[in-house]
């Protein structure tokens, strides 16, 4: 087999291969033994006979197909392994000569990664946001704590903002009932605004006992933007009473005796996750530089399967919500036309993300022991909330087990980075490089894998 390798941009290149017949011989072998399965010839049984009959009952061109058919991806293949293309994606193939007993040629366009060293990567410089604990973020966390403790209170007066009530819902459209739109005890804080548009306006300032109609546009059901009168009748009105800040409150919410401990552990706590957040932040900024600083040419088709996955995986995500694209567009304050361009830049950030860890793990012959890959599993199906053994079964299901090693070495390759970084707080202080976390995942395609979200359903939602 001869092969020439064409180089036809940075991104993509035509393979020539041309095979003597004789380096066919076991397409024709496999070719022969499926159609004489399938033939049925007098005289012979099936799977007997003999090749010359079935060129004759089937035609030697059907046969000749059939065997090149086989035969490409293979010679494809080898070629491939031979030349040491990175490919990416299927080829485009093209028999362009087959005489028979002679010679099959054919080409094979397809796009590959592109070359590039990742250089100069060593003491990269960012800011991440200070990590100090204020006294009012302390308050903000026991006052969170202390709404979770509250109580409800019943009192004798008007509904007023924030006030919890128990109400009953009817709507009605042109003065008829709808039986699909009546609740009852509904529990509802005022102001929320988790129901209907203008029921908060509605409540304020009714009593136990009384009721009001008004105009809304209902937002689920069979008559689900219609406009309807709807009628609220409140049952009762209660406040949130809040516990004092003291030691009883702390033996109550918690395991210590003493307000003060508890103020000084929800610092501690607080400290640590600021300080996780701070490295999380270090993290994203050393490895946008790091993409930013490296200029290389991308695979358009790449770019297009990843925006692809990402619109699907949106499509899938809303479906399963009941929220249509025009409603989420509306939300997000987008057009289709700004939707579609912010899709395209995410997913060309994604791709080359992926190429410049792939190629720095690469340089660095970075390796991934059983132990890491074991760990990135369990890791994975304990933020999703199954058995490692599920997350496990699903990646071998959809033949995905590769990704998770390419997974690991992207995050060793961006370990590797942070480590060598300079990282400041705001306040010029010097932060320490995090711990290496090999098996934090790196959200990127390389466009030669698929991504993890079609193994186990996690994936970017776009923002």
């Amino acid at each position: 087999m001869k092969t020439a390798v064409e180089e036809l941009s940075p991104t993509r290149v035509k393979l020539t291969i041309e095979v003597p017949f004789e380096e066919l011989d076991h397409a024709f072998d496999v070719t022969y033994k499926s159609l004489a399965k399938q033939v049925r010839i007098k005289g012979f049984r099936p799977g007997k006979a003999p090749a010359k009959l079935i060129d004759r009952y089937v035609g030697r061109g059907a046969v000749l197909t059939q065997a090149v058919n086989h035969a490409v991806p293979e010679l494809y293949s080898e070629a491939v392994s031979k030349e040491e293309v990175p490919v990416l994606g299927p080829p485009e193939v093209e028999i362009t000569r087959l005489e028979d007993g002679k010679e099959l040629a054919f080409t094979a366009e397809v796009d590959v990664r592109p070359k590039f060293e990742v250089t100069d990567y060593e003491g990269i410089e960012v800011t991440v946001d200070d990590a100090e604990v204020t006294e009012e973020q302390v308050n903000e966390r026991l006052e969170a704590l202390r709404q979770r403790f509250a109580t409800l209170i019943g009192v004798d007066r008007p509904a007023e903002q924030g006030d919890h009530v128990s109400i009953d819902l009817s709507a009605s459209v042109d003065g008829k009932k709808l039986e699909d739109a009546q609740a009852s005890g509904v529990s509802y804080e005022i102001g929320a605004g988790t129901l209907l548009q203008g029921l908060d306006e509605a409540i304020i300032g009714l009593s136990a006992g009384e009721s009001a109609t008004f105009t809304t546009t209902l937002v689920g059901g069979e008559h689900k933007g219609r406009e309807a009168d709807v009628t609220v009748t409140v049952h009762s009105v209660k406040v949130k009473e809040l516990p004092e800040l003291d030691d009883e409150f702390a033996r109550l919410a918690s395991e210590f005796d003493t307000i003060e401990e508890l103020r000084a552990s929800e610092a501690e706590r607080l400290g640590e996750l600021l300080r996780a957040q701070q490295l999380r932040q270090a993290r994203d900024r050393v490895l946008e530089k790091l993409v930013d600083s490296i200029d290389i040419p991308l695979p358009e088709s790449v770019i297009k399967q990843e925006a692809d996955r990402r619109r699907e995986l949106l499509d899938r995500q809303l479906s399963q919500s009941g929220l249509s694209k025009e409603a989420y567009l509306e939300a997000q304050e987008k057009t289709e036309e700004e939707f579609e361009a912010e899709l395209t830049e995410n997913a060309t950030r994604a791709v080359k993300t992926g190429f410049v860890l792939d190629q720095l793990a690469s340089q660095e012959n970075l390796t991934a022991s059983n132990e890491e890959l074991t760990q990135y599993v369990v890791e994975q199906a304990q933020s999703m909330g199954i058995s490692p053994d599920q997350l496990f079964q699903s990646l071998m299901q959809a033949n995905q087990l590769q990704l998770v090693y390419v997974e690991v070495l992207r995050a060793k390759a961006l370990d590797l980075v942070v480590s060598k970084a300079k990282i400041t707080d705001e306040s010029g202080n010097t932060i320490e490089p995090p711990t290496p976390v090999h098996t934090e995942t790196i959200t990127v395609a390389s466009g030669d894998e698929e991504t993890e979200e079609s193994a186990a359903e996690q994936g970017e939602t776009e923002k």
